[in-house]
């Protein structure tokens, strides 16, 4: 049985195979649900098979400081790794494209930086919606947490996010 990452990938490759006309489009809505669930069932880890919860999410640390980029779904983050780094992560115009830990390294001023591209935290996260106990995992390992926030969204986003890492036991800006 194929993983749930391949079958995203094959129903993706069919959605750029099929014209989009008018025909088409209930075809096409089909298909993006499929991805849609497929995507869920990966994220709350109710694939019923792969390498079980978590998987890519171990990450070896490297260079000489580490920076995890935090913050809700479709902000950017996949962008400004692919811009910083050499390294390519998916971004889309859906939700949710990074399901793993992506890392990339950059150099600045003689220093090697690892940037991780980590998927998006949603409101609830410390309660263990979506995968956000072991994105807070990995960021916990982080020697900095850069949130990235949409500017066209309101500001209550960057409280939100803040009090998710909070309750995880990051404290932001406080001594320890």
């Amino acid at each position: 049985m194929a993983s749930a990452a391949a079958k995203i990938a094959e129903i993706e490759a069919e959605m750029a195979r099929t014209q989009k006309n008018k025909a088409t489009s209930g075809h096409l809505g089909l298909l993006k649900a499929r991805v849609a669930r497929l995507k869920k069932e990966m994220l709350e880890g109710s694939g019923g098979g792969g390498g079980g919860p978590g998987e890519g999410f171990a990450v070896t640390k490297s260079g000489d400081a580490r920076v995890g980029l935090v913050g809700f779904p479709s902000v950017g983050k996949s962008t400004l790794l692919s811009q910083l780094t050499d390294t390519e992560s998916e971004a889309a115009s859906y939700e949710f494209t990074t399901l793993t830990c992506i890392p990339g390294t950059f150099f600045y001023k003689g220093c090697r930086i690892q940037l991780l591209d980590l998927p998006g935290i949603i409101e609830g996260a410390a309660e263990g919606r979506g995968k956000g106990k072991q994105v807070v995992a990995v960021a916990k390992t982080c020697d900095l947490i850069l949130i990235v926030l949409d500017a066209s969204k309101p500001m209550t986003h960057k409280t939100i996010i803040e009090s998710e890492l909070e309750n995880f036991g990051i404290r932001l800006n406080k001594e320890p």
